[in-house]
């Protein structure tokens, strides 16, 4: 998979990549089959999965549970393992957290904010990182646009090429405006890849089940409805209940005889 992670390099400033969450064997199953780029079990499996209100409750149990399903469904795409919070607190925590993640069947981790310590003691041991800057929503009181004025568009910005000088081989930028993503993609070697930061980076990636619209109520300004699978279902479990209420099944066709 080390191959397939310098491709993604490859494709700066010449093919968009495209990223998708996934948190179970079916969802990785089908996206293995897409032409996709990349899977990221990402920590939003906090509010997608466990009902939470944020990703700060999620914990490397529930991470590694959701890899290893991951893992089973997806086997031709890199699977990369978001690192939760408290998971990279220390040098030596990130590395035994990084390593489970492989052992899981991850093929790099995520790492939120800048932490070079961290970042160069899983690379100096053969580990990929994927960086992610902009909004951080393990640390974030609010999930809010970020980098807005001078000062902490700078900051972002230097973050970035830090990063890139580190060795991480893409970098998330998360609830950026456009003009400094673009900044930031001309400016580092790294390929960016944007959730909520316009169209100039290097690559997009989007909670899945945002994209399918699975919860008709979530609809923030960076997310493209491709489905609106929560009619769908509904529609679907409602004929299912009208038709076991009036007998009509299991009909014959659906009976052992």
């Amino acid at each position: 998979m080390q191959m397939k992670l310098d491709k993604i390099r490859a494709k700066k400033c010449k093919e968009k990549i495209v990223m998708l969450t996934a948190y179970d064997f079916q969802m990785a199953k089908l996206l293995d089959k897409t032409g996709i780029d990349l899977i990221l079990i990402g920590d939003s499996l906090g509010m997608v999965i466990m009902g939470q209100s944020n990703t700060k409750k999620v914990t490397m149990r529930d991470m590694l549970y959701h890899t290893e399903a991951v893992a089973r469904g997806a086997k031709q795409i890199p699977i990369i393992g978001d690192m939760p919070i408290n998971a990279c607190s220390t040098p030596s925590v990130a590395i035994r957290n990084a390593k489970a993640f492989i052992n899981a069947g991850a093929t790099s981790v995520k790492i939120e904010g800048y932490q070079p310590a961290v970042i160069k003691k899983l690379l100096s041991n053969s580990i990929p990182v994927m960086g992610h800057i902009g909004l951080l929503p393990q640390t974030a009181p609010k999930y809010l646009l970020v980098g807005t004025n001078k000062n902490d568009a700078k900051r972002i910005l230097n973050d970035a090429k830090s990063l890139d000088k580190l060795g991480v081989f893409s970098i998330v930028l998360e609830c950026i405006p456009s003009d400094l993503a673009r900044k930031i993609t001309a400016s580092v070697t790294a390929p960016t890849i944007g959730i909520g930061a316009g169209k100039y980076c290097d690559g997009q990636v989007l909670v899945i089940n945002d994209l399918l619209g699975m919860d008709e109520n979530f609809r923030p300004k960076f997310v493209k409805r491709y489905a609106n699978l929560s009619v769908v279902i509904k529609q679907a479990v409602t004929k299912f209940k009208d038709e076991v209420r009036t007998g009509d099944f299991p009909n014959e066709e659906h009976s052992y005889i």
